[in-house]
């Protein structure tokens, strides 16, 4: 016999819902908790072992017997990790193993301290015993590159040729100043901003500049940035910081006979592309060697050779054969 619905009979069914809710509510809840706390300690630990710059070789059998004295060095772009500076180097090895090994600056997680930096690069090349270095400079990283050069130079390091990689001139070559002149006010204010925070940071960063992403690169970059593997958020800031700073006319007459390659793409929502390359020309005339190259159809268009390496290695080959020619007239070697 069915009981009549009282109201303490829809009291007990409410209270027992709730009980299932609050149960299943709990355990998300806990689950969520726990991932979360071990992120941070997974972080934690992984960017203290990182307080310290590294150059970070990438080996290769051909390139290391055939160019025994000279590398390629790669300065990461901003927010770039170890490891997409690995996978940026891999992508290009076809092109880049036709002139010197391979090897990648990882950036200290306290921030960025270039003289620290050029310490590790300087006893990188001698304990290797290289004698001829080629930079490449992804996005921001051409300004390091630059800096780096001057440094090299000043302690007899031959620097050959900097690649730049849509590598902004100066900060007013960023497009979305806004933000990013708030980033380097609150760094140099003293605020630092949390790790946890930096995921949701970073959605909002790329939701501003989702033009030049899918939706689905916007979540993957952004989950990227909760990675335990990603940069800290001190190296980010001191990066926009960097930026906001640098002044190439600095290095004007300090990167003696080394050469410029710079390439760019028109529809890049990130750096100005005519402003940077108009500012690179004109004011390191005597080191250009090129700025016509065009990385067109490279999506996203701004400095992305890990997703785009057949756009970005022809134009590296075409730099390499036509400045920087093998003994004899030799040019690219299929090793592939």
């Amino acid at each position: 016999m069915e009981l009549p619905d009282s109201e303490d009979a829809h009291q007990l069914r409410l209270a027992a819902g709730m009980h299932r809710v609050s149960r299943r509510s709990f355990l998300i809840s806990s689950a969520f908790g726990l991932a979360t706390a071990a992120d941070l300690v997974a972080t934690r630990t992984i960017q203290e072992q990182r307080e310290l710059p590294q150059i970070l070789n990438l080996p290769d059998a051909f390139a290391e017997d055939r160019f025994p004295s000279t590398s390629w060095i790669l300065f990461p772009g901003y927010k770039t990790s170890w490891e997409e500076g690995l996978f940026i180097l891999n992508s290009l090895r076809p092109a880049l193993t036709q002139r010197g090994q391979m090897a990648v600056a990882g950036y200290s997680n306290r921030g960025m301290d270039l003289q620290h930096l050029a310490e590790v690069l300087e006893r990188y090349v001698e304990e290797r015993q290289l004698r001829h270095l080629y930079f490449y400079g992804h996005s921001f990283g051409g300004m390091v590159a630059v800096e780096m050069t001057a440094r090299m130079l000043a302690k007899g390091v031959d620097v050959r040729l900097i690649m730049m990689d849509s590598s902004p001139y100066s900060r007013f070559d960023v497009l979305d100043r806004a933000m990013f002149e708030s980033v380097v006010f609150f760094y140099e204010a003293g605020y630092r901003v949390p790790s946890y925070l930096r995921g949701g940071y970073e959605l909002g960063e790329r939701i501003v500049h989702k033009n030049e992403r899918s939706w689905r690169q916007i979540l993957e970059q952004t989950l990227e940035q909760l990675s335990p593997l990603a940069v800290s958020s001190t190296l980010i800031q001191s990066q926009s910081s960097y930026i906001y700073h640098f002044d190439a006319k600095r290095y004007q007459h300090s990167i003696g006979d080394t050469k410029i390659a710079w390439m760019g793409n028109p529809d890049d929502g990130t750096v100005d592309y005519r402003t940077a390359r108009r500012s690179w020309s004109v004011n390191f005339e005597g080191n250009l060697l090129t700025s016509d190259l065009v990385t067109a159809g490279a999506l996203p268009a701004h400095a992305s050779p890990q997703w785009n390496p057949g756009v970005y290695q022809p134009l590296i080959l075409q730099v390499e054969d036509e400045f920087f020619p093998m003994p004899g007239g030799g040019k690219t070697v299929s090793v592939y």
